[in-house]
This record gives structure tokens, C-alpha cells and sequence, in this order.
């Protein structure tokens, strides 16, 4: 690829995106979402599908078996300056967080994963699908 060369090429520059992530079970997901970490529900209309307010986006969540599959980050959100409010809050709320290795780029103050100025936290929904925080 060669860059953007003109309007042609933007495509989907201008569109707004949003996550989707797979659960098994919609009613346990809502609880989830709706109740641990504060999401509003923005829609529900279709079977199966739940769609929850966050920022200036939706996260779609909507039922299949294959739930859980994805082993990297299915949800990331940029908490800024909040995050170490945000990550006790969740704890608060019962969420367990992921602590992985410490490494040469990061390494671990209490749940929170700290790179330079960077915080980064990992935790999982029901189903296993990996949920992060950061502050960049």
C-alpha cells in the first residue's frame, strides 16, 4: 500500500467503526456489560444482539457458539487519566484482572501493567474474551 491519494482511496476514513464481541449466553453478557462496567444498553431490538453505548461508539454484543475463541484483545478503551480510578472501581465490582510477565517494555504494579508513562490492564469478560484499559 501506498497511502491515501485521494477521496477514492479514503473508503472507510470518515465512517465510524465499532467493536462486536461474541458471548454464549446474552442475558449473563447484559448483566456483564450493563452492571460490571457501566455500559447503557443503546439497543436491543434484534434477537441475540445487544448493542451498548460507550463513548462516541457501540459495542455489539450478540450470541454464537464460537464465543470465547479469540485469544487477543477483543475491546480496548483509552481511560486517559481515569484509569487507576476505573480499574478499582471494576475490582470493586468483582472483576479479576490478568497479570502477565513482567518484560523489558512493562512490568506489573498491582493490577495495573506499567510501559514509561503508558498503563495498560487486562481483565475477561464471561465468556473469556479479553477486555483492556489503557491510558497512552
Amino acid at each position: 500500500m501506498t497511502g491515501i491519494r485521494d477521496k477514492r482511496d479514503a473508503l472507510l476514513r470518515t465512517k465510524t467503526s465499532s467493536a462486536i464481541v461474541a458471548v454464549r449466553d446474552i442475558a449473563r453478557a447484559r448483566l456483564f456489560y450493563a452492571h460490571v462496567l457501566g455500559l447503557e444498553v443503546a439497543d436491543e431490538a434484534m434477537e441475540g444482539v445487544i448493542a451498548f453505548k460507550t463513548g462516541a461508539t457501540v459495542l455489539i454484543v450478540y450470541q454464537s457458539d464460537t464465543a470465547g475463541s479469540n485469544r487477543a484483545n477483543a475491546v480496548v478503551w483509552d481511560c486517559g487519566d481515569q484509569i487507576d480510578a476505573i480499574i478499582g472501581q471494576l475490582a470493586a465490582n468483582g472483576v479479576t484482572f490478568e497479570h502477565y510477565p513482567d518484560s523489558e517494555q512493562m512490568h506489573l504494579e498491582g493490577d495495573v501493567h506499567v510501559s514509561g508513562k503508558m498503563k495498560m490492564a487486562w481483565f475477561k469478560d464471561p465468556d473469556g474474551n479479553i477486555l483492556h484499559l489503557n491510558s497512552m
